[in-house]
Formats: C-alpha cells, structure tokens, sequence
C-alpha cells in the first residue's frame, strides 16, 4: 500500500489548523500529518502540541521566509524521516473527504504519467480546476487590476476541457494537491524566491520543463476557505503590492521576460499601485463624513 505524508502550513491559526487535524488524523490513507508553524507570533505552537500523537508531528520554524520555504521544510523533514511515495500540501483551511484522498492515491498508482493530482476545490461556490501558465498580457492584466482574486481568474481552460476523469492542467491551486515525493525532489521543490504568491505558477513551469504532468481529478471536489490565515495576516495593498513582487520575480526568472518588457509592467505597477492609494484615501475620507 502507498505510503501517505502530509504538510501543512501554519501562521498564527491554530484554530483553523487543529480544526483541519481532527477532521483527517483518523484517515487510514494518510500516514504521517505534519505541521509546519511558521515562527508564529501567537499561541499557535503551543496549542497544536495538545492534539499531537504518534501520526501527528509539528515542526516549529525559527524564521517566517514565506510559503514556499515553509513547505519545503515540510516535504525534507518527511522524505528524511519516513520512506514516501506521495506528499500532500495543504492549506489548514481546506475540508477534504478520506474517500477523496483514495482516489487520488489510485490515481498515481494506476497511472505512471501523472506526477501531480488534485482535485476541484470549491472556493466558496467558485469551482478552482487549475489553470493554465500565464502570457505575459496575463501578468499586465493582473497588474493593472488591483481589485481581481490575483491570477487564478486569468487562463482559464473552457468546461469542455474537464469531459474526462482525468483533465491536465498547466497549474494548480497551491491550497491542496498531492504529489509523487520523487517527483518534487527532481524538480528541487518549490522555488524560495517568492514569499507569498506564484509558487503555483513557478511550481507548473518547473515540472513542465521537466515533461512531468499535472492532473485534476475532475469526479472529486475539496471545500477551500480562501486563505483565511492570508486575510488575517495581511491588508488588501500590501497583498497587492507582496503579489506583484512575486509576479515580477516569475517573469524574470522563468518567463526571461527582457528588460523592456519588465520596464512596462514596473509602469504599470507605478500607476496602478498610485490609483490604489487614491482610491484607499477616498474612501477613508467618506468615512469620515
């Protein structure tokens, strides 16, 4: 039988996160749960060591160095701890069922081609089936519209695309997928580069450069709060201004996007992130009246 681990990252919710472990800690399919704390600034560590066992392990980080670092720590402690055939990512806000997880174990074991599953996530009512890597018009776009739920609108396969079981994808959602643990290894895991945001982009281009596939499993369906720990932690420019960051740094690095191109979306950005703050200012003055 495939042996099972999964990493989940936790910043300063332990709430949403122990919620995630009572829901999942009896799956027989999951073979070793762990959390990876975030050097939270709350009593977030101290309340996951009361639900922790034999399954369930937490992995206390001295420094937050963003998302991508956070679960690449999860997946060395695991491949370095334990003999692994799949690794789970997930968010702590995600509601899957065991029977989902089955499936997705079958999956990779029947199917040698596919290196990264996942199943559809509902959003709160929005349906996530992955997307494909961004154009460079994707990445204006997303600059100069400061109000959009971020990249994942944008490249968008049409519904005729999920007529099978199996749909590949170019990307998907970094909030739950599972993955065969040679695979992430051979591709160097996620790319550190980025503290929030595009890891998913990144993660996409670096397994398709190496002819691995990505799947979703379009029969199942996990339920996904929305980032309930990013919308704690962070107001709505400086997500904006974080995800920017990280778009600039997918496009340099792994578009090769050239200086000409970079130099038009840091204009954009310039004025988009200006109008944002207008916008910001006009309507705290509203208030005020």
């Amino acid at each position: 039988m495939s042996k099972v681990g999964i990493v989940i990252l936790n910043y300063n919710d332990s709430k949403t996160t122990i919620n995630m472990i009572n829901k999942i800690k009896d799956y027989k399919n999951i073979n070793h749960i762990l959390i990876v704390d975030n050097n939270s600034s709350d009593d977030s560590v101290k309340n996951i060591y009361e639900v922790l066992d034999k399954k369930i392990e937490i992995l206390e980080l001295k420094d937050n160095l963003g998302y991508a670092h956070g679960n690449n720590e999860g997946i060395k402690y695991l491949q370095d701890n334990y003999k692994l055939d799949y690794i789970i990512i997930s968010n702590p806000d995600i509601n899957v069922k065991e029977s989902t997880i089955s499936k997705m174990i079958d999956v990779l074991d029947e199917h040698k081609s596919v290196s990264l599953i996942a199943p559809c996530l509902d959003e709160r009512g929005v349906i996530s089936r992955g997307w494909k890597l961004p154009t460079y018009f994707d990445s204006l776009t997303t600059i100069t519209n400061t109000k959009q739920r971020f990249h994942k609108k944008l490249g968008k396969y049409d519904d005729e695309h999920y007529k099978e079981e199996l749909a590949e994808v170019d990307v998907v959602s970094g909030a739950f997928f599972m993955v065969r643990s040679e695979v992430i290894k051979d591709v160097d895991y996620f790319d550190e580069g980025t503290f929030l945001y595009y890891e998913e982009n990144i993660l996409g281009t670096k397994l398709k450069k190496r002819d691995y596939k990505t799947y979703i499993l379009t029969s199942e369906t996990a339920i996904h709060e929305l980032s309930v720990s990013v919308d704690k932690s962070l107001k709505k420019i400086r997500k904006y201004k974080m995800l920017v960051k990280s778009l600039m740094y997918f496009e340099k690095k792994f578009k090769h996007t050239n200086i000409f191109g970079m130099m038009f979306l840091y204009i954009a950005y310039f004025f988009s992130l200006i109008g944002a703050y207008i916008v910001n200012i006009f309507k705290r003055w509203q208030n005020m009246l």
